[in-house]
């Protein structure tokens, strides 16, 4: 993909938008459509996040039994086997007990964008990305028709809280990608329409799943919708760096 805008690294907010997505700081890290992973955790911290996910899934399972608002913390503490002071130091607000999971993903796209292959732009990275989770189901696209997936899925759309926690999410997901963008207003601007994008690519798929469709139904559309998406979003792009 050809892109006009200056190459964004110097943070300093110059340059296109055009510019930030067609460029970028390029990382280490593989990106070959298969699910980009962090650097190895020491085992400290593995131990940690097995108790976030313990605690985490022990009150998903609460939510999802008896509604998000009818399950109080000190609940999920006493199945958990923990006290309400333990379990806010692992969960500052009791919407991240049930979106914890998504934690994992915050900072997806910057790592997608920086293990990009060489004369890869960031756009063509995260549409071959994209595209690799429509065709294994990823959860994250909105293209999975799992029981368990789905029964999630509803708890989360279906509790205006959790929905407006999960925006605090996406916000530190587009400053992440921001920054492997190369930082400054541009790239900001280009991080948010990125994420915008795939975040309306996914509720799609999930409402039309939720609606009754499986998934492998509904697999064509998603990828036409999708790619569709990332050519509105080069031309919009390329009509800013012009502009």
């Amino acid at each position: 993909m050809v892109m006009s805008g200056e190459k964004a690294g110097g943070g300093n907010g110059s340059g296109s938008v055009a510019g930030a997505v067609g460029e970028g700081v390029r990382g280490q890290e593989s990106g070959q459509g298969e699910p980009v992973a962090p650097p190895r955790a020491s085992l400290r911290e593995r131990k940690k996040q097995l108790t976030y996910r313990a605690i985490s899934d022990a009150a998903i399972a609460m939510f999802l039994e008896r509604g998000f608002d009818k399950v109080s913390v000190a609940e999920v503490a006493a199945a958990a086997d923990i006290s309400k002071p333990t379990l806010f130091r692992y969960f500052p607000a009791k919407e991240d007990l049930a979106l914890h999971r998504f934690a994992d993903h915050e900072d997806e796209a910057a790592r997608v964008v920086g293990g990009r292959e060489p004369g890869e732009s960031p756009l063509d990275a995260l549409r071959r990305h994209f595209l690799a989770g429509l065709d294994r189901r990823d959860p994250v696209t909105g293209l999975c028709d799992a029981p368990q997936v789905l029964a999630f899925h509803r708890l989360l759309y279906g509790t205006p809280a959790l929905v407006a926690r999960l925006y605090a999410y996406q916000g530190r997901s587009e400053a992440a990608l921001a920054r492997a963008l190369g930082g400054g207003v541009t790239a900001r601007l280009a991080a948010g329409q990125v994420v915008a994008v795939l975040r309306i690519l996914a509720e799609e798929n999930w409402r039309r799943i939720d609606a009754g469709e499986s998934a492998d139904a509904v697999y064509a559309g998603a990828v036409q919708a999708a790619e569709e998406a990332f050519v509105q979003l080069r031309r919009g792009l390329e009509a800013e760096g012009r502009g």
